[in-house]
């Protein structure tokens, strides 16, 4: 694992999630994640290392090196918040409380799979997009 790198842990067969993902990576101007799908064996082990109870956190969370890790809203704020620019603006929401934020999070994660539909497996990335994805 690259040590300057961010990692968006994400579920690998969840519609919304994947498309999230691949929003990011086209945002990403200065290449500053990778990518593990939480269904990984690298997904699995980065959870266990930071012990992240994946039955309450089971669709994004991202990892700054050597500094902690974020999960549900406060982890897409921190995400948005990377790309700079008007993406900054998004700092706004950390006004309102996370427990409410969640709130909000919490339903379209619980009815991610009925709104935007499941895949059987994980993503595979292409080649080009190989080397952002870990294990």
């Amino acid at each position: 694992m690259e040590k300057d790198k961010k990692v968006i842990l994400f579920d690998g067969v969840c519609n919304l999630c994947n498309n999230s993902v691949q929003f990011i990576i086209k945002r990403d101007k200065k290449d500053v994640f990778r990518y593990a799908a939480l269904q990984s064996e690298i997904g699995q082990k980065l959870v266990s290392e930071r012990n992240i109870d994946t039955s309450k956190v089971d669709s994004i969370i991202l990892i700054e090196p050597g500094v902690a890790f974020y999960t549900k809203s406060d982890a897409a704020l921190e995400i948005g918040r990377s790309f700079g620019g008007a993406w900054t603006m998004l700092s706004v929401f950390y006004l309102i409380p996370s427990s409410l934020r969640n709130i909000v999070y919490d339903f379209v994660a619980k009815n991610r799979y009925r709104w935007f539909g499941r895949k059987d497996a994980c993503m595979i990335p292409t080649p080009d997009l190989k080397a952002k994805f870990l294990g």
